[in-house]
């Protein structure tokens, strides 16, 4: 696909926004990613934080099999230190209140003064 550069990434960001705002409409949720996840984990309505994250990952899918996008190349970082990283990023979102993409795509539109 021969595109210019910053259309992939906008075509992007307005389906992540347009995501986030039919969630807050149908559900009254916030698409704030570590709190879906601890939700999905831990909370008493699991079924749409799963199927949430099934529409995330099979939204990834799709795309990148309709673009035809060639697969990234392996990472040579050791396993030990990409679940220390994850566990330090999950220890932060859960310790700041949520992450910064969740304030950034979702708070900022809700004028939330903590985003």
């Amino acid at each position: 696909m021969n595109t210019s550069p910053f259309v992939l990434p906008l075509l992007g960001g307005l389906t992540l926004g347009l995501g986030a705002l039919w969630l807050l409409y149908s559900l009254g949720r916030v698409a704030g990613i570590s709190g879906i996840a601890w939700g999905a984990l831990a909370g008493p309505d699991r079924d749409w934080r799963w199927r949430f994250f099934a529409g995330l990952l099979g939204g990834g899918i799709v795309t990148h099999w309709l673009l035809k996008l060639p697969l990234p190349a392996e990472s040579a970082t050791s396993v030990g230190l990409l679940i220390s990283s994850g566990l330090l990023v999950g220890f932060g979102t859960r310790f700041g209140g949520g992450c910064t993409s969740g304030h950034g795509v979702c708070g900022i539109g809700r004028r939330s003064p903590r985003s």
